[in-house]
């Protein structure tokens, strides 16, 4: 079994392919492809054996068929779509894939075709709100939750005609024979405090999903009920105390075995974590680890035992080892990959 890593750099228009040493976390440098449009979402199909790429500029979804041996990238497919593509995220069976679309204020679903290609037309292409950041099926396939953020200047909400996101998160029930979404009740969970969610990740054995607020700075468990609607639990910061500069968070992150969590830090440069408590999935904060100038994309390796993270601002990406006892992160090797890295993505093949 091998291990691949895909970088998308926004600005060279391409994704990088990096081999991973399983047992030191090293990265060989492998091949490139061209990918105009500014590719940046990255997503996997759950038997590995595609990649799809959000086209930001072209407004564009590409479909790739991995090779399982040397982890190249051969097109399969490119359909065009009415915004720009912000999150990409298939659904559980790898029927359909999910998307959302920030500055366009919605969210799409598309069959997925028998060679892993997308499909066009959309299945469904739904109005929300501005600022609409992600989207993901649960564990079981059933419910879809759509965050949006809100926007701000200098850490304070502009006046309420000037919002661009609502800062709730939006709740639909997922067919997923279908591919259909219909809203659950409530379709919008308001936020009590100025947090602004941004992604989110689903607890692998709780029934806990965890948000990172793009303005809060700070991380929000909610505990997922049998209706598929969020109940708030706990929010905690991201950031040291006493830190005062401007600062927000990017993606989020809870390791394969459920006992620790990641958020970076954009602005105090840094990467956040937490561990989970196994009984009830409350986060306790472990602290911050120096990283890379606005790193906006990150992630875990498959064995939960390094963190790769990428500076948009620099173009460089940094390795850590995870501690497996304490989820403490030790920095590692530090890499060139290119101009303004969004998404980085880690997967075995060949196993």
């Amino acid at each position: 079994m091998a291990y691949f890593m895909y970088v998308s750099l926004q600005d060279d228009d391409k994704v990088v392919v990096l081999e991973m040493d399983p047992n030191t976390g090293r990265l060989e440098r492998k091949t490139e492809a061209p990918i105009g449009g500014a590719s940046s979402a990255l997503a996997i199909s759950p038997d590995r054996q595609t990649l799809y790429i959000g086209h930001r500029n072209s407004n564009e979804l590409s479909s790739h068929r991995i090779n399982q041996t040397t982890g190249e990238l051969t097109q399969v497919g490119k359909i065009s779509v009415d915004a720009a593509p912000t999150y990409l995220a298939p659904d559980r069976r790898g029927k359909y894939m999910l998307s959302a679309y920030y500055q366009g204020g919605r969210v799409g679903v598309h069959s997925i075709g028998d060679d892993g290609a997308l499909i066009a037309p959309s299945v469904e292409w739904i109005e929300t709100d501005n600022g609409a950041h992600a989207i993901q099926s649960d564990p079981s396939n059933r419910y879809v939750f759509v965050p949006h953020i809100a926007r701000i200047q200098d850490n304070v909400m502009q006046p309420p005609g000037d919002v661009y996101g609502p800062n709730v998160i939006y709740q639909f029930r997922f067919d997923e024979d279908t591919g259909k979404l219909t809203p659950n009740s409530p379709l919008q969970l308001p936020m009590e405090q100025f947090l602004g969610p941004r992604h989110y990740t689903f607890h692998p054995t709780q029934n806990m999903v965890y948000f990172s607020n793009e303005q809060g700075c700070s991380v929000s468990a909610y505990a997922l009920g049998d209706a598929g609607t969020l109940s708030a639990v706990q929010t905690v910061s991201t950031l040291p105390e006493g830190f005062s500069g401007r600062n927000t968070c990017s993606q989020i992150q809870v390791s394969g075995n459920g006992q620790f969590l990641y958020v970076p830090n954009r602005g105090h440069n840094s990467i956040a974590g937490f561990s989970v408590d196994a009984a009830n999935g409350q986060l306790r904060p472990i602290g911050q680890v120096a990283t890379e100038a606005v790193p906006s994309a990150f992630s875990l390796d498959p064995q939960d035992k390094f963190v790769y993270a990428a500076g948009s601002e620099t173009g460089n990406l940094a390795s850590y080892e995870i501690n497996g006892s304490t989820g403490e992160l030790t920095p590692m090797q530090t890499y060139a990959v290119g101009a303004r890295p969004m998404g980085v993505l880690i997967t075995s093949l060949g196993g």
